[in-house]
């Protein structure tokens, strides 16, 4: 049986975030209930969210709901920030840095 994408999604963001299905039920503001959620994440039952629920269970997951809109097949939406690049949110340290007494961030 083939996996379905949204499937693989939910279950990567949940390990990434190390979420259990009721955190995600949470912050998607109870909207998805959390069975529903660790249903998606094994890869059982259906599939199908309608556009209105994207945007939860974006939330749940810390995912743009764009990406979530593609995972489920749904059209996209207008995104004006989709081409803003973004930097590494971490500062690398180098050895040379650290012997010379700079302070460690």
């Amino acid at each position: 049986m083939a996996r379905h994408p949204l499937h693989d999604l939910v279950r990567r963001r949940l390990w990434e975030l190390d979420r259990s299905p009721d955190d995600a039920s949470w912050r998607s503001g109870w909207v998805f209930p959390a069975e529903t959620i660790a249903r998606m994440a094994r890869g059982r039952g259906r599939s199908f969210i309608s556009e209105g629920l994207a945007v939860h269970l974006a939330r749940a997951l810390d995912v743009p709901e764009n990406r979530v809109r593609r995972a489920a097949a749904l059209p996209p939406l207008d995104d004006p920030d989709e081409n803003i690049r973004t930097g590494p949110h971490l500062r690398l340290v180098r050895p040379h840095e650290r012997r010379a007494g700079r302070p460690a961030l």
